[in-house]
């Protein structure tokens, strides 16, 4: 497997001295996602949780909707060849296999699929694109949480944020119950790989639709990370800074509650506001 951590030299620079160190950054490695042996999309990723980030972005995606649409996910060989001349294995390239029912996606992903590696949707159809595909929207969910619970969040993702304390270069997700319950926490050095990853733990522990559970990100609420709480039927997202306005739109028209600015005891709740309660 691929490292989390590289090691650098660097030179730091304050107002009276220059001194050489050693920096430790976060690993940023493609991943090639392959569907039943044809290439279907790259992103950019932190090494590790590959199958959970596999199995997420192509639930996200309208893709799969159950661990029963997903036959097996292996490492396969990449491009890097031995001295014999054979192919190795990267660890930066997964194939797919879906069951026979599921239909293969089409290839290009620019123009079938809602995300790419650094964007959300794009186009007027976008919202309507997502609610047509979601099996899991999660508007009739009837969870509620407790706003002295989601403000005890943040503090609770940033403790479990490992290589961040190491890098300061990552971002992270993770998924709590509704009573405050942490159930995972993943870090990538992109939020929506941070989102697939813990959206396709859940997959593997055939937890879809996600209903009773919080989704907690730690950057901004985009138009892709709300797309991927709806097609996975969380009820709320959380995050600790500003949600987009397409954002907004989209958790309005799917029932799920967006709540952002998530700091200390304070937050904005944007939709379904009904879900947050004061004790």
């Amino acid at each position: 497997m691929g490292r989390v951590t590289a090691r650098r030299r660097v030179s730091h620079l304050t107002a009276d001295a220059t001194a050489d160190r050693p920096e430790t950054l976060v690993v940023e490695e493609p991943l090639e996602i392959r569907v039943n042996g044809r290439p279907l999309t790259v992103t950019m990723r932190t090494p590790g949780s590959d199958v959970e980030l596999a199995q997420g972005f192509l639930l996200t995606e309208g893709v799969i909707s159950a661990r029963d649409d997903v036959v097996s996910v292996r490492y396969c060989r990449g491009a890097t060849e031995d001295g014999g001349g054979a192919a190795q294995n990267t660890y930066n390239v997964l194939d797919v296999t879906l069951a026979p029912d599921v239909p293969a996606p089409e290839t290009d992903v620019t123009r079938n699929f809602y995300t790419t590696s650094s964007c959300g949707v794009c186009g007027k159809a976008s919202l309507e694109a997502v609610r047509l595909i979601s099996r899991h929207a999660p508007g009739d969910d009837p969870s509620t949480v407790a706003a002295e619970t989601l403000s005890a969040m943040p503090d609770r993702l940033r403790a479990a944020q490992k290589v961040f304390a190491r890098t300061g270069g990552l971002h992270a997700a993770a998924l709590f119950g509704t009573d405050g319950a942490e159930l995972v926490v993943r870090e990538d050095i992109g939020r929506h790989n941070a989102v697939d990853k813990v959206i396709g733990w859940a997959l593997e522990n055939r937890r879809v639709p996600l209903s009773g559970t919080v989704l907690l990100v730690s950057g901004r609420a985009s138009f892709e990370l709300t797309q991927k709480a709806v097609m996975a039927g969380i009820p709320v997202l959380a995050a600790v800074s500003a949600p987009s306005s397409l954002a907004v739109d989209l958790a309005g028209q799917s029932g799920l509650t967006l709540v952002a600015f998530l700091r200390g005891e304070s937050m904005n709740v944007y939709t379904r506001a009904d879900r947050v309660t004061r004790n």
